[in-house]
């Protein structure tokens, strides 16, 4: 029979290999001796059977069709291949016509797969940049802009809301650099008192201050060859804003009590959440650090303005925070992701992800509803204007479906015209 299928599948233009033992066909393929695009197998095979090999394979290669031949009268052991994973079956006694049929379907099939696995992978990957993760044309913005000025050595400024997320663009920003096998440093400015601030900034030498029992490098000389991320650069006291103007401008930094400016080498990063500009009107920052900070600026955009994109962080941290949960929480309910795209999220990211860490501690099932969610989140009621308004029902219990909605909605605005609405939408025309 495998020489009879061998001579007239070469004859259609097919390169056939054959083999009579399951045993050998099983070591063939799992050494990658043998990588076939198709696989066609008798039910029988004598020293197994084509169950086994179906339930093998879709571990070794799901990729890989298998065509089972069976007897006339064993259906049922036909509809056992189809459910361990076989793409199809034909009974003996066959037409070589449908068996070349069959192929090709199994052909199509398996390049559909394939092709299918590509942009599935495409888009995951477009949906996350380094440990950010969004679809949104804001987000996808800003990850194109971080690619572009990650291996530059200018200095970038990146401004939003507290808690959406501006060191994790930090180190996007360095992880991406020339710069990411040296270290990162972060501090933040507002979380020091004054006089302490500029010792953790340039460092000081034993005997500055009461306490200054040893000599202290400052973050600018620890992030030698890397980055320095200045956090909240807008609460950095006037007093020491000339002292940073000066370490900026000169690549020399003076430690406390120290006669001589040190050199460093270090890309610096800052972060606010405060308007400078207002801060520049009130004058209580100054204009000429604004500009040297400022050379590159990255916004980030709030939770609130980056539409499904909360429901893919939702999922997201849902994966994140499973392996320390006390035990598998790992959907969540239709009304919680309406809630979820209604509520104004004033804590942005941060807050996301502290109401997903308190479902998950009190959801007594798999499953987050809303008597799981804070108080906060339960009890709101989304005030009209606060976000973009977007239709209820049941379109919206899961992204895939928001999704959908929102792309006929893109491709009915152009016209149909799919290139224009790839644009608008941030993806290639093919996905």
């Amino acid at each position: 029979m495998c020489e009879l299928m061998a001579v007239d599948l070469k004859a259609r233009g097919y390169h056939v290999t054959t083999s009579n033992s399951f045993a050998d066909t099983l070591r063939r393929l799992e050494s990658g001796d043998l990588a076939p695009e198709v696989l066609v197998s008798d039910l029988n095979l004598g020293d197994g059977s084509a169950l086994d090999l179906v339930a093998r394979l879709k571990q070794l290669n799901p990729n890989l069709p298998v065509i089972v031949i069976t007897a006339f009268g064993s259906i049922e052991s036909a509809v056992k291949a189809i459910r361990a994973g076989a793409y199809d079956f034909i009974t003996k006694p066959f037409d070589f016509d449908v068996l070349a049929l069959t192929l090709e379907r199994a052909l199509q099939h398996r390049e559909l797969s394939l092709e299918l696995e590509r942009l599935r992978g495409k888009v995951a990957a477009s949906e996350r940049f380094g440990e950010l993760v969004g679809q949104s044309p804001s987000m996808q913005r800003l990850f194109s802009l971080i690619a572009r000025v990650a291996e530059s050595e200018a200095t970038i400024l990146i401004t939003g809301e507290s808690g959406t997320g501006k060191e994790l663009v930090a180190r996007a920003l360095h992880q991406r650099s020339r710069r990411s096998t040296g270290p990162f440093v972060a501090l933040n400015c507002g979380a020091l008192p004054e006089q302490l601030l500029e010792s953790e900034l340039f460092g000081h030498v034993k005997g500055a201050f009461t306490d200054a029992r040893t000599d202290r490098a400052g973050v600018f000389r620890q992030a030698n060859g890397g980055t320095l991320f200045l956090d909240e650069v807008g609460e950095l006291p006037l007093a020491l804003q000339p002292k940073l103007l000066r370490a900026l401008q000169e690549k020399k930094v003076r430690p406390v009590g120290a006669d001589a400016e040190v050199p460093f080498d270090a890309r610096i990063i800052s972060a606010t959440n405060v308007d400078l500009e207002d801060s520049l009107k009130a004058r209580r920052f100054r204009e000429d650090l604004y500009y040297r900070l400022n050379v590159v600026r990255l916004a980030l955009p709030p939770l609130r303005e980056r539409g499904t994109d909360v429901l893919l962080l939702a999922r997201e941290m849902l994966t994140q925070l499973g392996p320390v949960a006390s035990h598998p929480v790992n959907q969540i309910a239709e009304e919680v992701s309406r809630r979820f795209m209604s509520y104004p999220w004033p804590g942005n990211v941060r807050e996301l992800r502290n109401c997903i860490e308190h479902a998950m501690a009190i959801a007594p099932g798999d499953t987050i509803t809303m008597a799981d969610l804070p108080d906060r989140l339960r009890d709101v009621v989304a005030k009209s204007g606060s976000r973009q308004q977007t239709p209820s029902g049941a379109e919206l219990v899961t992204l895939e479906a928001v999704e959908l909605r929102h792309i006929r909605e893109v491709l009915e605005a152009v016209g149909g015209n799919k290139r224009k609405a790839a644009q608008i939408l941030g993806v290639d025309r093919t996905t």
